[in-house]
């Protein structure tokens, strides 16, 4: 089992749009398992009044891609390696269905699988489960690795490799004046 920390060793995402919370099993190269709890806390409902009626709480479904494509994305960092010099990009996704809703109070268990692995880019298949059932299928997804300084960014150039945490840790954060 795989926590918080090594999550965050994995995937460049931090709260509040980390949403996988524990991967549960991993076979890098072929299949991961990870869960991700839905509360009622998410800062998608921070907006609604208490007392908002059930069926107004359902999980927003782009946020239910969101936590699976990260799932996703932690297999390919296990079966990348060390990667620095990088970065992960979204390919695109096909056939995905939502089976129902999910509200808070429940734990999504994501289970996927590589469909075709070629070089730096692999397709991805699966689902999300709750309680046993199946609330969304994903038929594809495609991560792809490509070096940092080869994709530019209209009016910045090319992109640069993030600072080592070291060296960002010694930078003062900003505050307002």
């Amino acid at each position: 089992m795989i926590g918080l920390d090594g999550i965050a060793r994995l995937l460049p995402r931090r709260r509040p749009m980390l949403l996988v919370d524990r991967i549960v099993e991993a076979v890098p190269g072929e299949r991961i398992t990870a869960v991700k709890a839905v509360t009622g806390n998410e800062p998608c409902y921070l907006g609604l009044p208490f007392g908002t009626p059930a069926e107004r709480l359902a999980y927003p479904p782009a946020l239910l891609v969101e936590s699976w494509g990260q799932t996703a994305g932690l297999l390919a960092s296990m079966a990348a390696g060390d990667a620095p010099e990088a970065v992960m990009l979204l390919g695109g996704v096909s056939d995905v269905r939502f089976h129902r809703p999910v509200h808070p109070g429940v734990v999504l268990e994501h289970r996927i699988r590589v469909a075709l692995a070629m070089n730096d880019t692999t397709v991805f298949e699966g689902e999300t489960l709750v309680d046993g059932e199946p609330v969304l299928s994903v038929g594809r997804m495609t991560i792809a690795y490509r070096p940092w300084d080869t994709i530019p960014i209209e009016g910045f150039g090319p992109l640069r490799s993030p600072a080592p945490a070291a060296e960002t840790a010694a930078i003062p954060a900003q505050r307002d004046r």
